[in-house]
């Protein structure tokens, strides 16, 4: 009986983490789909190069910038890609996590170049990185960085 209770409590604190976990993805997303919005207006490529339409218009200099983003792991999605890792298929529980620092990364680099005055940010690139989870305590993370060339473009 006393086992049943234990695996009740484990049972509903799982719930808990997935339902709340939920909430919070949901909010984050809008939150990054309002982001983006705002941002709008700046021009984001990921070409090398600014293009020649664009080439002799430039006001100023270019500068760099970034945005960064370290996501953790929770137990929850480690243990959702553990069970779907010994099936075969994809981690969906990985992919919105990667997809929301990617995106929160982009946001935060725009932010910066929005603050400068830029209206373009070129050669757009993101990397990453893995945060080692080895201890039982922490399940580890990703780093991901968002950068880019910002320029501004003299008004027509």
């Amino acid at each position: 009986m006393a086992g049943l209770i234990q695996l009740g409590f484990i049972v509903i604190l799982i719930s808990i983490g997935v339902i709340f976990g939920g909430i919070n993805e949901r909010r984050h997303f809008k939150r990054l789909r309002e982001d983006e919005a705002a941002f709008s207006h700046i021009l984001k490529t990921n070409l090398k190069h600014i293009p020649d339409v664009h080439a002799g218009d430039l006001e100023g200099g270019a500068i760099l910038v970034s945005g960064s983003v370290v996501v953790g792991l929770d137990y929850f999605k480690k243990i959702a890609a553990a069970i779907k890792a010994l099936f075969g298929g994809s981690l969906r529980s990985y992919e919105t996590i990667l997809e929301r620092a990617r995106r929160e990364a982009v946001v935060r680099m725009l932010r910066e170049a929005d603050a400068l005055g830029a209206t373009a940010v070129h050669n757009i690139r993101i990397e990453f990185s893995a945060v080692s989870g080895k201890s039982p305590q922490s399940p580890g993370g990703a780093e991901l960085l968002a950068y880019g060339t910002a320029v501004k473009m003299r008004e027509a």
